[in-house]
């Protein structure tokens, strides 16, 4: 939640379901991706994690057999206007509608990574470590590369990855709440 909000603090804007990012964002990395995940902890506890996947086309058809029908079996998709719903009732639609945009040439990108640290983690090289630990575990996987979605009003996040060699690939949505997909070829 402190990043849940294009990466700034979305506490205040998941009081209803704190858990609601975690149970797309996190959870079914740790359970099918284990050996892709890094968690950060400091003296205060955990501040961060990177978390990849191999194939991302397998990783989206198995979170759809395995880890999508108890969410949609447990949150109703909200009714209504979307244009009225809570950032709770928008990731509960997203449960029922999930996104698996994946950049072409789709061979060149096949992994994704997903990284959030909070405030206090970043600027002291952990995210540039992480990423290169789950870059290093994927490429020895036999991945030739991999891509990552930014929202584009994530401009720190849009910063950090350009320095890490990312080079945007995609947009989707519009230009004030889109996505920005993002790639790196290491072989």
């Amino acid at each position: 939640m402190k990043t849940g909000d294009h990466g700034a603090d979305g506490e205040a804007l998941y009081g209803d379901d704190p858990d609601a990012l975690a149970r797309i964002f996190v959870g079914p990395y740790l359970a099918f991706e284990p050996e892709s995940s890094l968690i950060l902890e400091d003296r205060a506890g955990v501040c961060g994690y990177a978390l990849g996947a191999l194939d991302s086309r397998s990783f989206y058809e198995r979170y759809d057999r395995e880890w999508r029908p108890q969410l949609v079996a447990r949150f109703p998709m909200p009714g209504g206007d979307p244009a009225t719903w809570t950032r709770v009732q928008l990731v509960h639609s997203w449960y029922h509608r999930p996104s698996y945009d994946c950049p072409e040439p789709y061979e060149h990108y096949p992994s994704h990574i997903h990284i959030d640290l909070l405030a206090r983690a970043r600027g002291l090289g952990n995210g540039r470590r992480m990423m290169e630990a789950v870059i290093e575990t994927l490429a020895a996987r036999g991945s030739p590369g991999a891509h990552v979605g930014v929202s584009v009003r994530n401009g720190r996040a849009l910063g950090f990855y350009g320095r890490l060699g990312f080079r945007e690939l995609l947009r989707t949505g519009s230009r004030t709440d889109g996505t920005v997909y993002l790639g790196k070829r290491w072989c």
